[in-house]
């Protein structure tokens, strides 16, 4: 999956800029440098904060004042150490003493951050009133558009337990949402951000804790208006952002205008479903949300465009005064990066990407090279120090491994490029651009989404360039041209290039095999492969070639270690949802499932980490379960397993309650001599609420409340 790293394409060539020529050695000063001046010290800061970061989250519990006085501690010890200089022995304690303090400053800055977001988060099932300052509209995976309100009012509730942020589906078939800034009122149902699907899996809970987001939920009455939004304020930006977004869909029309507008404004309310679909699976999605690859094509554009004018003037009309047009054009860069970070609305991946943008036009300035491991590493420390949560997430895994590769690769392409004609030159670059991209993103998407798009190569090389070379530049050119009335050419050629996008999306994904699933690998998988890919990469590059072939062989070895494990990965053999209402049990033709219907959400997710391809009526219709619909009964091993819904459930599961049985039950059962040790294992409502998903694996039970630790967000 190419990914934000596509900034090293074609576009972020030319940003190259130029290198600084090596200081002379100072007199007496030896040629040999230490081990941590070898190492590179800036390349391993972010992978030391995130191995502070990733300890953070791994903690059972929250840290508290004594955790993160240990951490402080440690960051004090490690400062001594780096600034040693007690002789060239030193050099391995400076460089450890560099690693404690990057792993200090990301244990404490995940817990600031964690500090600062907290908000109350709903503790109940909420019916009734609902008023709140309208400031997001986008779209859920059922297709529906969703409100985000702050500034939240609910019935009969102190303002201390009210939620910060609440988010709100609309019906099918809703008028259009007000503008943002406008206060609505409506009727709707509120709970508590779900848990994980299964324990270990993705917490939902976690990502709502760092948004603010306290509760969810959904309406089926009409949203009115309360009060209509205030002229200014913060939310002035987002209401020029939406009516641009309106404008740009009603010119282009259907679902290219609206791809059009979600990738120069953020807005992808208008996106369907089933486009969000064939993009997944021909392996596009990435270009449909704005990303390093965007952010970067549009300054490298103007970066390209500026430099170009700048050295034409001065050849035309300023002959012998010499302007650092490379310069004033990366300048140019950073303002255009900065004024599409306004017009999107910002986000948190949006951010991501125009701190990469900004590095490396910084960089620029600096006179150093705008692509370089040294110029990455920065830009993923300011975006872990700003939101450390940021590391557990997909698209900054996928964005930065990908960049990574492709600085890596530059290099020896510079070298081989002079060979090939001009020509193909051009061609061959956005293949091998597209590939190493490719294969350094597809182990982490398929991690995270259990899915491998086969053609996804053949997608971007037939997208990308027209993504560069015809989208993004015409969103600026409209944008200069409209209050003239002569933004119509610009936004006719970029719905052909968003037309040609969903075109080659839907031929991809209509091919056969264009999409396979892979089970999900277990917890330890992913950073044990990145992990290895670090130490093969960083220590690579030593001068000393035994550290760096022993290095490189241990890196080496943890991504194989990381494979053989994903591959003798094995799936729960039982899986309980946490409203009871779903179980699934593991069989020798699949998942067999006690429901045809009921808690799809949660049985696509299993089916999905599964690597299973199959529907959940299919799953249902496999071998296994017998009984009537709410008395489902199944053998797991030597256990008898009963599935029970509906009302008369808790009469039933008294009655079924016997050593030996496994009984649950989407209804509360009061506790009595049939729950006692030595009855059945008694799975009901109440205790499903507290626990929250459920997993057997070799005969052990695990809740999801046993994987997540006792977190703020674990409620």
């Amino acid at each position: 999956m190419a990914s934000d790293a596509a900034l090293s394409g074609p576009s972020a060539a030319g940003m190259a800029g130029t290198r600084r020529a090596p200081a002379a050695r100072a007199p007496g000063r030896r040629a040999t440098t230490g081990i941590a001046e070898r190492a590179g010290l800036m390349p391993w800061a972010p992978v030391w904060l995130s191995l502070g970061i990733g300890l953070w989250f791994g903690l059972p519990a929250q840290p508290g004042i004594l955790e993160n006085t240990i951490a402080l501690t440690i960051a004090a010890a490690g400062l001594l150490l780096w600034y040693w200089r007690a002789g060239h022995q030193s050099e391995l304690l400076r460089l450890a003493g560099f690693g404690l303090v990057f792993i200090a400053l990301g244990f404490g800055a995940s817990s600031i951050r964690a500090a600062r977001v907290a908000a109350p988060v709903l503790e109940f099932r909420y019916y009734g009133p609902i008023e709140g300052r309208l400031i997001e509209i986008d779209r859920s995976a059922r297709d529906r558009v969703r409100l985000t309100l702050d500034q939240v009012r609910l019935d009969r509730m102190s303002p201390a337990r009210i939620p910060r942020k609440v988010r709100v589906s609309l019906p099918d078939g809703a008028p259009d949402a007000p503008p943002p800034g406008t206060r609505v009122m409506l009727t709707g149902h509120l709970g508590p951000p779900p848990g994980p699907a299964e324990p270990g899996g993705f917490d939902f809970r976690r990502a709502a804790w760092f948004e603010s987001l306290g509760a969810i939920g959904y309406t089926r009455a009409p949203v009115m208006v309360a009060a209509p939004a205030k002229p200014g304020g913060a939310l002035q930006m987002h209401r020029m952002r939406m009516r641009v977004s309106a404008a740009m869909q009603d010119r282009i029309g259907g679902q290219a205008g609206a791809v059009a507008s979600a990738l120069m404004t953020g807005d992808r309310s208008g996106i369907s479903e089933a486009t969000n679909q064939l993009m997944r699976d021909s392996n596009l999605f990435h270009i449909i949300s704005i990303s390093g690859l965007h952010m970067g094509m549009l300054a490298g554009f103007v970066y390209a465009a500026l430099r170009l004018l700048i050295v034409a003037a001065q050849a035309i009309t300023m002959r012998g005064l010499l302007l650092p047009a490379h310069k004033l054009a990366a300048i140019g860069g950073i303002l255009a990066a900065a004024a599409y970070l306004w017009l999107s609305g910002g986000g948190v991946a949006t951010e991501r990407a125009f701190l990469m943008v900004a590095v490396m036009m910084g960089a620029i300035l600096a006179d150093r090279r705008a692509l370089s491991l040294r110029t990455v590493a920065l830009a993923a420390l300011a975006i872990l120090l700003l939101a450390p949560e940021a590391l557990l997430t997909p698209g900054f895994q996928m964005s930065f491994a990908a960049t990574v590769a492709l600085i890596v690769i530059y290099p020896r392409w510079q070298g081989y490029a002079p060979r090939l004609p001009w020509l193909l030159r051009p061609v061959v670059m956005l293949v091998l651009s597209s590939l190493i991209a490719g294969l350094a993103t597809t182990p982490i998407a398929a991690a995270h989404f259990s899915r491998l798009a086969h053609y996804g190569v053949l997608a971007n090389l037939l997208v990308v360039p027209v993504t560069g070379a015809l989208i993004m530049p015409m969103g600026p050119v409209a944008a200069l041209l409209a209050p003239f009335g002569l933004a119509a050419p610009a936004l006719w050629l970029m719905g052909l290039g968003t037309r040609w996008m969903l075109a080659v999306g839907e031929w991809i994904a209509g091919l056969s095999g264009a999409v396979s699933f892979v089970p999900q690998p277990a917890s330890w998988v992913l950073p044990t492969l990145g992990a290895g890919a670090v130490i093969a990469l960083l220590c690579a590059r030593s001068s000393v070639s035994i550290f760096r072939n022993l290095r490189f062989l241990a890196g080496a070895a943890l991504i194989l270690l990381g494979f053989a494990g994903w591959a003798t990965t094995t799936r729960p053999e039982l899986l309980i949802s946490q409203a009871g209402d779903a179980v699934g049990v593991m069989t020798a033709q699949g998942r067999v499932l006690s429901k045809a219907k009921g808690g799809s959400f949660t049985t696509g997710e299993w089916l999905e980490k599964d690597g299973d391809t199959a529907s959940q009526a299919q799953a249902a219709a496999r071998p296994g379960w017998t009984g009537p619909v709410k008395q489902r009964v199944i053998r797991v091993g030597d256990t008898q397993l009963l599935h029970l819904t509906g009302k008369g459930s808790d009469l039933v599961a008294r009655k079924m309650c016997r050593p030996g049985v496994i009984v649950v039950t989407n209804q509360p059962v009061e506790a009595d001599e049939t729950t006692r040790p030595g009855g059945c294992i008694l799975l009901d409502a109440l205790s499903l609420r507290q626990s929250g998903a459920v997993a057997m694996h070799r005969g052990t039970f695990r809740s999801a409340r046993d994987a997540t630790g006792k977190r703020p967000w674990s409620y």
